[in-house]
C-alpha cells in the first residue's frame, strides 16, 4: 500500500476513533435535537451564514466517514432551517459527502480488490457503463437500502465520478424532501422509524423501477426511431427466418421448430457451412490421414521395424470428401425438413426488418415476412492485400480440398490454429513446408511454453518455422514462384510451388442486405449482450457476430437467438461467455478453457500456477506419447480454477473434465477426490489437483501429526523450533 494511502487510512481512523471514542453519537441523537431545538434555532437566527455552513461541513464530514447519523442531520435541516433552505442544504451536503465516500473507496480499495477479483470485476464494469445510472437511481430512491454501502460498493466498480454525483443528486431528491419536511415537524416526531410509513415506503418502491420503465421507453422509442421508415406487415408469414445454414443457423432453426415456431432457413451454398464442407470436418479427416503416416515414420518407437505406407494424395483426398458425404446427412435439407424447419435453398436478402426476399437456385423470387431473422452468414478466409498474390496464386482453408496433387514445395501463411494444423498436416504427407510468421512466434494467443513446444516439433518434423517474417510482395523470378519477405530489416526471398493463406477469417457482411436497410456492423454484425443488433428483431449467431469462430461456440449462442428472438419481450438471455473452451488439432494437440499466464498477465490477475508433466503419466509413456503438461491457473490460496491449458494427446478430449468444473463452479480438491481409471490419460488431471494440493498442505499441522505418530510409537515428543 503506498504512503497516501496510508496516511489517509490512519486519518479517517483516527477520525471515526474518536467519534465513537468521545461519544459524539450523542449528539446526533432525536432526543439531543429536540432538546436543544430552540437553542440552536436561536443561534442560526442571530448567525446564519455562519451556521449554514457549519452545517453543510459536518454533514459532509459524517456523510464521508460512513459515519451514523446523516438521518438525524437531515431532521436538524428541516428543523433549524426550514424546508426549502433545509432541502437545499442537505441535498448538495449529502451528494458531496457521498461523493467523497465513494473516492475514498475507490483510493483505498479498487486496486486490491482488481487484484483479488479482477475477472469477476471485469464483468461488474461492463454492466455498470452500460446500466449503471439507472441502477444507482434505483437505489437512491429507495431509502430502505443502507446508503452509505451504495457509496463503498460502487466505490470500487468503474463508475465515474461525476455520473455518480449527479445521480445521487437526483435520486436522493425525494428521501431527502421527506426527511427535511419531517424536521420542520420535529416536535412531533417520537422516532426515526416512525418518519417513513409503509405506504410511503411502498411509494419509494414503486418509484425505484421508475428507471428500468425509463430504460424500456427509451429502448422503445429508440426503435420506434429506427422503424420509422418501414412499415410492418400486419400479420406474418413466419416466427422466424434464419439466413445460413452453418453451425449456428442450423441450431438456431432446430431450437425454433422444437418449440412449435414456424421457422424458414435460407442457405445459398450448401447445408452444414464452413464446418461440414471447409472446416472442421474435411481438416479433421486429413489430419487423421497424416498422423497415421507419421505414426508409421515412427515404427521404432513402438518396437517395430521401420516402415512406410505407399499412399496416393489423390486418395487421401478422396478419403476426405467421404468423410464429409458420411457425416453430411446430419446436416441435410431431408433432416431438417423432417425436424418441421422449412429449408430453401437459395440467396437470401433483407429488404426490411420484417421482410427476406429469397431468390431459389432456379431463379424464381418471392418474399417472406417475419416476426424476428437470425443472421448466421458466417465468415470467409482473411486474404491479405499483398502485392503480386494474385497473380502466383493462392490456396485458404476454403479451396485447399480442391488440391490432388500434392504441391512439392508449400508456403503457408499464418501461425494461428488453422495455419498450424494445415502446416503439420501437409508436412507429414510429403510437401516441403515453410510456415512464415509476422509475430514473434506461432500460436501467439497461448502462453509462450505452449507455442514454443508445437515449434520445437514442427522443426523436428522437417517444418521450416519462420517468425518474425512479414510478407512484403509475391512475385515470379525466371519462371518460379517467390514470396519476399521481410526479417530484421533485410528481405528473404523464399521459394514456393503452392501458397495457402491462413492469416484468419473475417465475418460475411455483404451480399444480405444489411447495408441497405442499415444494420450497424463493424469487423462483424454489432450485438448487444442478447445478440441483438440495432434493429430489436434483427439477431445475429456464430462467426459473423463474433467474438469467438469456433462451431461450438456458434452452437452456444444459437440457442439465444432463437430464444430471445421468439420470446422477446415476455422472456430474453444475456448470452453468456464465461467458460468457452477450444482447441487446436496439432501435435502435441492444445487445448485451452479460461486465462492462459499470457492472460492474467495481460489484465492484471493474480494467480497460482499448478503443472503436471505428461511425460511422468503411466499410459502416456505405454502409449509412447510422453510428452507435454497439464497447466492449471487458480486463485491465489485458493482451488477456484482461473484457466486451463493441456498439451499432449487427446488434450480436446481431457480438457472436458475443467470445462464442467469452472462451469459449475467444482475446484482442484474436489477434482483430486474424483476416481480416474487407470491407466489413463485422464488421470493427468487428479495428478496436477494433487500438485495444487501439495503446494497448499497445511504444514504446521503436519508437523504436530507427526508429533502425535511419534507419541504413539512411545517417542518422546521433540522439541520446539
Amino acid at each position: 500500500m503506498s504512503l497516501k494511502r496510508i496516511v489517509l487510512l490512519l486519518v479517517m481512523a483516527t477520525a471515526i476513533a474518536l467519534f465513537f471514542a468521545l461519544d459524539l453519537g450523542r449528539y446526533l441523537s432525536l432526543d439531543w435535537l429536540k432538546s436543544q431545538q430552540e437553542t440552536i434555532a436561536a443561534w442560526q437566527t442571530s448567525r446564519p451564514l455562519a451556521a449554514a455552513a457549519i452545517f453543510f461541513m459536518l454533514y459532509v464530514g459524517v456523510t464521508a466517514l460512513s459515519l451514523p447519523g446523516a438521518a438525524l442531520m437531515t431532521l436538524a435541516g428541516g428543523a433549524v432551517f426550514g424546508l426549502w433552505w433545509g432541502l437545499l442544504i442537505v441535498s448538495f451536503a449529502s451528494s458531496i459527502g457521498a461523493t467523497l465516500a465513494f473516492l475514498v473507496s475507490r483510493f483505498l480499495l479498487r486496486d486490491w480488490v482488481a487484484s483479488r477479483f479482477g475477472q469477476r470485476l471485469a464483468s461488474i464494469d461492463a454492466g455498470i457503463r452500460r446500466e449503471g445510472a439507472f441502477y444507482l437511481f434505483t437505489l437512491r430512491l429507495v431509502p430502505v437500502f443502507p446508503f452509505f454501502l451504495v457509496n463503498l460498493l460502487l466505490g470500487l466498480t468503474a463508475m465515474k465520478a461525476r455520473t455518480f454525483y449527479w445521480v445521487s443528486q437526483l435520486g436522493m431528491l425525494a428521501g431527502t424532501l421527506v426527511y427535511v419536511n419531517a424536521g420542520t415537524q420535529l416536535a412531533r416526531i417520537d422516532s426515526l422509524s416512525g418518519i417513513v410509513s409503509p405506504g410511503l415506503l411502498l411509494s419509494f418502491a414503486l418509484l425505484g423501477i421508475f428507471p428500468l420503465i425509463a430504460k424500456k421507453i427509451v429502448a422503445l422509442v429508440r426503435a420506434n426511431k429506427i422503424y420509422a421508415r418501414w412499415t410492418k406487415p400486419a400479420r406474418f408469414d413466419r416466427n422466424l427466418i434464419v439466413i445460413g445454414g452453418g453451425s449456428a443457423g442450423l441450431v438456431t432453426a432446430y431450437i425454433a421448430a422444437a418449440v412449435k415456431a414456424k421457422v424458414t432457413l435460407i442457405e445459398k451454398h450448401k447445408l452444414g457451412g464452413d464446418c461440414l464442407n471447409t472446416g472442421c470436418v474435411p481438416s479433421k479427416a486429413l489430419i487423421r490421414s497424416a498422423k497415421f503416416l507419421s505414426h508409421l515414420s515412427r515404427a521404432e518407437a513402438f518396437g517395430c521395424r521401420p516402415t512406410s505406407a505407399d499412399f496416393s494424395f489423390a486418395e487421401v483426398m478422396k478419403r476426405v470428401q467421404k468423410v464429409v458425404r458420411t457425416i453430411a446427412p446430419h446436416d441435410s435439407a431431408e433432416r431438417y425438413t423432417g425436424l418441421g424447419v422449412e429449408v430453401i435453398e437459395g440467396a437470401a436478402k433483407i429488404v426490411s426488418p420484417w421482410e427476406v426476399e429469397v431468390t431459389r437456385h432456379g431463379g424464381a423470387t418471392e418474399t417472406l415476412s417475419t416476426r424476428s431473422i437470425v443472421i448466421a452468414a458466417g465468415a470467409r478466409p482473411c486474404v491479405p492485400p499483398i502485392p503480386g498474390i494474385e497473380d502466383t496464386g493462392y490456396l485458404t482453408s476454403d479451396t485447399v480440398w480442391n488440391l490432388r496433387e500434392l504441391p512439392r514445395r508449400l508456403v503457408v501463411l499464418g501461425g494461428g490454429p488453422i495455419g498450424c494444423e494445415l502446416t503439420q498436416t501437409f508436412a507429414r504427407l510429403g510437401a516441403q513446408v515453410t510456415q512464415v510468421e509476422m509475430a514473434p512466434r506461432i500460436m501467439i494467443r497461448e502462453d509462450v511454453d505452449v507455442s514454443e513446444l508445437v515449434t520445437q516439433r514442427f522443426r523436428a518434423e522437417g517444418i521450416d518455422v519462420l517468425v518474425n517474417h512479414k510478407a512484403k510482395q509475391f512475385v515470379v523470378d525466371n519462371g518460379e514462384k517467390l514470396l519476399v519477405a521481410e526479417h530484421e530489416g533485410r528481405d528473404v526471398r523464399i521459394p514456393f510451388d503452392a501458397v495457402l493463406v491462413a492469416v484468419g477469417r473475417v465475418a460475411n457482411l455483404s451480399g444480405y442486405g444489411l447495408e441497405d436497410i442499415g444494420v450497424a456492423t463493424s469487423r462483424t454484425v454489432e450485438v448487444n449482450e442478447f445478440l441483438q443488433t440495432n434493429y430489436p428483431n434483427i439477431y445475429a449467431a456464430g462467426d459473423v457476430a463474433g467474438p469467438f469462430q469456433f462451431t461450438h461456440t456458434a452452437a452456444h449462442q444459437a440457442w439465444y437467438a432463437a430464444v430471445n428472438a421468439l420470446f422477446d419481450p415476455l422472456k430474453k438471455f444475456k448470452a453468456d461467455y464465461s467458460v468457452i473452451p477450444w482447441a487446436t488439432f496439432v501435435e502435441p494437440e492444445v487445448a485451452r478453457v479460461g486465462l492462459n499466464e499470457l492472460e492474467a498477465k495481460e489484465k492484471g490477475i493474480p494467480y497460482e500456477v499448478s503443472q503436471y508433466g505428461i511425460d511422468d503419466l503411466d499410459r502416456a509413456i505405454a502409449d509412447s506419447e510422453a510428452h507435454g503438461f497439464v497447466k492449471v491457473l487458480t486463485v491465489p490460496g485458493k482451488d477456484r480454477i482461473l484457466g486451463v491449458t493441456i498439451v499432449g494427446e487427446h488434450a480436446g478430449d481431457l480438457i472436458a473434465e475443467y470445462v464442467l468444473a469452472m462451469k459449475h463452479g467444482i475446484g482442484l480438491n474436489k477434482i483430486l477426490g474424483t476416481i480416474h481409471i487407470y491407466p489413463t490419460l485422464a488421470e493427468a488431471n487428479k495428478y496436477v489437483a494433487g500438485v495444487w494440493k501439495k503446494a497448499h498442505a497445511p504444514q504446521r499441522l503436519l508437523t504436530w501429526v507427526g508429533r502425535f505418530h511419534a507419541w504413539r510409537r512411545g517417542l518422546p515428543l521433540p522439541a520446539n523450533k
